[in-house]
This record gives structure tokens, C-alpha cells and sequence, in this order.
């Protein structure tokens, strides 16, 4: 006899549990490793702080939910199902008469609440997080990265200085020489020539001062005034060693705002991208109807009532209408009043192309801003739709190939999950282009693996064996013994031949 259903539930479940969280870290580590080999060349030469870089990559993690959450669905269900029936538990559970349906109840209500709380996630924590991710990404790609001199190449990083070294020791940092060119004092005109045998360029560690120390060198200095070309002076003295602290901007991070980042759609929560999308749409349409009318009516057919009625042109006022100039007509003018008609109507021609391809960018800047918020606004909602949809392509394909392991899941995972990938990114793409709808563009991985998901439980409750290869093998086998005896019905006989 099978124990009670809560002991079995708890088997189940505690099956679940641990494949579900090894696997969401496995990929949310994996979409990782892919943002920093990304982002690598703006972090690095910056001087962050490890309390920045932790910053940036929790934002990024929560940013990776929507996509690390179906994937670890899909593998945690497969490697759950195919440890139980790896381990005959699932037959046992089969022979007492429980169906897969029930068998995956208690998953199917816990698959359900994270597929819940994503949409919660994805609603009310990513918009968040997007916006803080977007404002640190901004203050690092306005942060100026560290001092690196090359050798016998003048460094401009630092406003009203330039630095030239000779060499550089890469262990030491001690620099030979150097040559400085100073001119901060801009109101005054004047300007200062450091040359010196040796010394060292850091910044302090606030990043807001630069910690000259000059070794042997000359220091000459030329003060100007309004009649420098007459009473211009040049100071010069020889040093030993001199100090100075240049005060400087742009080497420490300065942080923005994060609400300067909240106009983008994938800042903004459902309510938002609503109004946001009524309010685009608006837009496009008070857009176009500024654009293309007057032009057709004012531009393009303003005189010729064969395309528009003429009271479209001109209202109930038909006395307005003037009929174009035949060509006929234009023969018996002088050639300068020819070439004034000329003139006017190019001018005509040109202000109406200006006018009508600002009108036009425009018109495409608030479409393209309303195919995204429409793309982000279905993302929210699907991302729940797919969470359940893996967990019930993955729970009947691991009842199927009864495999546990890392192995033969994480090949099957992939396919799927490429195949919604791809699917996804075409879907999402056409969107964002205008080619289609949002709705078919963002729910069109949904409807072609959704019939897989029914049909795949469907052959999972009947026990079939869809991907055992034993029992390919075994058809393929007899599919050759029926080839056989259907090839030796109709092979031609050899004639029997007579020699007389």
C-alpha cells in the first residue's frame, strides 16, 4: 500500500525543491557571466568600488529574472520526473492508480504561486531596478577612467593641462621626463611650463585632487595682461622638488537621479505604460493627421479636385478653386516669367518636404516609443504564461525519459528553450518594427508550445514511449524484417535457362 497523499506530497515536493534552486542559480550565474562579458570594457580602468560593482550586479541579477525563471522550470520539472521514474518511484505511484495529473498537483500549485509572484516581480521590482541599473550605467560611462600615461604621448584628461612623460616605470610609477603644460588660469591668460627630470602623478583617494611631485626640474610661468605685447613678463625658478594639488572633476563617480530614467518603458509598471501608450497614441495620430493633410491639401492636391472633392479643399467656398496651368497655357510666356514659375513651385516643393519630414521623424519617434511600451506591457503578462508553460512541457518530458541528472535535462532544456528564444525574439522584433500586433508578436511563443505542452502530457498520462530508444530500435527493427518480406514477394525470380 502507498503511504498517505500528504507523505507522497511531501516526497514530491521535496524532489522539487532542491533540483528548482540549484538549477535557478546554475542559470541565473550563467546570464551573468554573459552581462559582465558585456559590460567588461566599461567597468574596467575605472577605479569602482567593490560596493559599486556589487550594486550593478544586483541590479542586473533582478533584471535576469524574467529570463533565468522559465529555463530553471523547464530543467527543475525534468530532472524532478526523471528522478522518480528513474527510481521506479513514479511507476509505484502509477500501480496504486494515481494519474500524472495528480501526481503533479502539489508542483503544479507551487509552480503556480512563483508564476504569480513573477508577475509582481516583473511589475513592481524590475521597473525599480531598471532604473537604478540605467542611472549607475551612466554615471560609470560619465566617470573618467584612471591615469595611464604612454610613453612620449601628451595626456589632455584633465581640463587646462596637458602631460607628456617619457617613460612610465609600470611597478613604481615613477615618471621620467615630464613636461606640463598649465594653462587653468583662462580669465588671465596666463600660462605655465613645468619641465622636470622625474616624479610621480596620482590621484588622491577621493579622486577629486591630482598629487603632483616633480623632481629637478623648471618651473616658467608667462603672466599677460591687456598689453601683453608690450608688458608680458616670464618667471622662471629651478626646483629640487616641488609638490602641488590640482584640483579636478570627472575621476570620482557622480551619481544622477534615477527618475531621469523613468520615461523609458522597461522603468515603468503596467498603470504607467497604459497611460503612456494612450497618451503615444495620441500623439501618432495628432502626428500624422498635421502631416499628411495639410500636404495633400495644401501642397499636393490643391488644385486638382479629381482626387479630393473639392469641398475637401476648400470647404463650401468652391470660388477659391483655381484649375492648374495647362501645359499649352505656359507656352505664350516670356521665358523670365517661365523661369519666376519655376522657381516658386521648387520653393514650394522644397518647404513642403521640409515640413513634411520633420512632421514625419516625429510621427516615428512616438511610434517606435509605442511598440516598445506595447512589447514591455505583454512582456509583463506572459512572463507568468511561460513560467507555467515550461513547468508543463518539462514535468511530462521528464515522466517520459525517466533521467535524472544534469545530462540528458539539460540537452532537452536547451532545445526548448532556444526554440522559445528564437521564437520570442522574431515575435518581439516584428513588434518593435510595426510589422505586427503586440499581442501576436509577444504571445506567439506561446501559441505554438502550448499544443506541445498538451499533447506532450497527454502521451506522459498514457504511458507512451515517445523517447525511448530501446523502443525505436524495436520498431526500426521490425520496419526492416517488413521491408524484407515486402521486397521478397515482388523480387524477380532468376528464368531458368535451357541449353540445348
Amino acid at each position: 500500500p502507498l503511504p498517505p497523499m500528504k507523505t507522497i506530497y511531501k516526497l514530491i515536493l521535496k524532489s522539487y525543491f532542491g533540483p528548482m534552486i540549484m538549477t535557478f542559480f546554475i542559470v541565473m550565474f550563467v546570464l551573468l557571466m554573459n552581462f559582465m562579458w558585456r559590460y567588461i570594457d566599461e567597468l574596467v580602468g575605472k577605479g569602482l568600488s567593490a560596493g559599486i560593482i556589487i550594486e550593478l550586479v544586483g541590479y542586473a541579477l533582478a533584471n535576469m529574472v524574467p529570463m533565468g525563471l522559465p529555463l530553471s522550470m523547464l530543467l527543475a520539472a525534468i530532472m524532478t520526473m526523471g528522478n522518480l521514474g528513474e527510481n521506479y518511484e513514479l511507476l509505484a505511484m502509477k500501480s496504486a492508480g494515481m494519474s500524472l495529473p495528480k501526481i503533479m498537483k502539489p508542483l503544479v500549485i507551487v509552480v503556480g504561486i512563483i508564476a504569480v509572484g513573477s508577475f509582481f516581480i516583473a511589475n513592481n521590482l524590475l521597473p525599480y531596478t531598471n532604473k537604478k541599473m540605467l542611472s549607475t550605467l551612466y554615471d560609470i560611462r560619465q566617470q573618467q577612467q584612471t591615469l595611464e600615461f604612454q610613453d612620449g604621448l601628451f595626456f589632455n584628461g584633465i581640463d587646462g593641462m596637458s602631460i607628456r612623460v617619457g617613460h612610465q616605470d609600470s611597478h613604481t610609477g615613477l615618471l621620467t621626463d615630464v613636461l606640463i603644460y598649465d594653462n587653468r588660469e583662462k580669465n588671465t591668460n596666463n600660462m605655465r611650463t613645468i619641465v622636470a627630470d622625474s616624479g610621480y602623478i596620482r590621484l588622491t583617494d577621493d579622486k577629486r585632487y591630482l598629487n603632483v611631485t616633480l623632481f629637478h626640474g623648471q618651473n616658467y610661468q608667462q603672466t599677460r595682461n591687456i598689453q601683453w605685447y608690450s608688458n608680458s613678463t616670464l618667471e622662471h625658478h629651478i626646483f629640487d622638488k616641488q609638490d602641488m594639488f590640482v584640483p579636478i572633476e570627472g575621476f570620482d563617480m557622480q551619481r544622477s537621479d534615477a527618475d531621469n530614467f523613468s520615461g523609458r518603458s522597461q522603468t515603468q509598471n503596467l498603470a504607467q505604460l497604459e497611460r503612456a501608450i494612450d497618451s503615444l497614441e495620441r500623439i501618432v495620430d495628432s502626428t500624422t493627421t498635421r502631416s499628411y493633410e495639410p500636404l495633400l491639401r495644401d501642397q499636393i492636391f490643391s488644385k486638382d479636385p479629381s482626387v479630393l472633392p473639392l469641398d475637401t479643399l476648400y470647404g463650401r467656398d468652391k470660388r477659391a478653386f483655381r484649375p492648374f496651368l495647362a501645359a499649352d497655357s505656359l507656352a505664350p510666356l516670356a521665358l523670365r516669367e517661365k523661369a519666376r514659375l519655376w522657381t516658386q513651385a521648387r520653393n514650394a516643393a522644397k518647404n513642403s518636404r521640409s515640413l513634411f519630414s520633420y512632421d514625419e521623424s516625429a510621427a516615428k519617434d512616438a511610434l517606435n516609443q509605442l511598440y516598445r511600451s506595447k512589447v514591455e506591457w505583454h512582456s509583463k503578462l506572459s512572463l507568468p504564461v511561460s513560467i507555467l508553460l515550461f513547468f508543463l512541457i518539462g514535468a511530462p518530458l521528464g515522466a517520459i525519459i525517466r533521467k535524472g541528472g544534469l545530462g540528458t535535462p539539460i540537452v532537452i532544456s536547451v532545445i526548448f528553450f532556444v526554440i522559445y528564444y528564437i521564437i520570442s525574439s522574431t515575435g518581439q522584433k516584428l513588434t518593435k518594427e510595426g510589422s505586427w500586433e503586440a499581442v501576436y508578436g509577444m504571445w506567439l511563443s506561446t501559441f505554438i508550445l502550448a499544443p506541445v505542452a498538451v499533447y506532450l502530457t497527454y502521451k506522459a498520462t498514457n504511458d507512451t514511449s515517445l523517447l525511448d530508444t530501446d523502443w525505436y530500435a524495436v520498431k526500426y527493427k521490425a520496419f526492416r524484417a517488413w521491408l524484407g518480406r515486402f521486397g521478397g514477394r515482388f523480387a524477380r525470380k532468376p528464368k531458368n535457362t535451357t541449353h540445348k
